[in-house]
């Protein structure tokens, strides 16, 4: 449905690739794209129940992603910014426990054909046979990532440091 989207502006929302999932090396203006374009693409696409948990949450995220990237802030911008991440860890738990166990889903046939190549590394190496055999393992939504835990340290990075594009975390050498 991504690829039915339209280009949109000079540079504003660029023409999707055919399949979207299989998009390799992913600029930051593409995740913009993506995001700004979810909500659209996924609308009708679960039952009614599931499809509200997950339209709010893709409203939450993108509410949050602007205001993260304001290039200036206030106390009221802040403040909105943390209510806005409270809102959206609150969805997130909500599609983790209700959207999430209603469906069964399964790892990627491209993510499949890498464990095989892995397993078969390994067998190689310690030659065990059949490594890697069976069909394809379930996988689970799972929050507890340093993407996840990193979102509530923008607030305080913010009130630190200022914009986020306004500082790097790189090394400078000194001469």
């Amino acid at each position: 449905r991504f690829c039915c989207i339209p280009s949109y502006g000079n540079g504003v929302i660029r023409k999707f690739a055919n399949n979207t999932s299989e998009m390799k090396r992913l600029a930051v203006q593409d995740f913009e794209d993506i995001l700004q374009c979810a909500m659209l693409v996924f609308e009708g696409l679960f039952p009614p129940d599931h499809n509200e948990i997950i339209q709010t949450l893709l409203y939450r995220f993108a509410q949050w992603h602007a205001l993260a990237k304001l290039r200036m802030h206030s106390e009221s911008t802040l403040s909105v910014l943390d209510e806005t991440f409270k809102h959206l860890t609150h969805q997130l738990h909500k599609f983790r426990n209700f959207t999430c166990s209603a469906f069964t889903t399964v790892e990627l046939p491209k993510e499949r054909a890498a464990c095989k190549h892995k397993a078969a590394h390994q067998c190689l190496a310690s030659d065990i046979p059949d490594a890697g055999s069976g069909g394809q393992r379930t996988k689970k939504f799972n929050m507890n990532t340093y993407k996840f835990h990193a979102m509530g340290d923008y607030l305080q990075a913010i009130q630190l440091f200022g914009m986020i594009d306004l500082f790097t975390s790189q090394i400078v050498r000194e001469y």
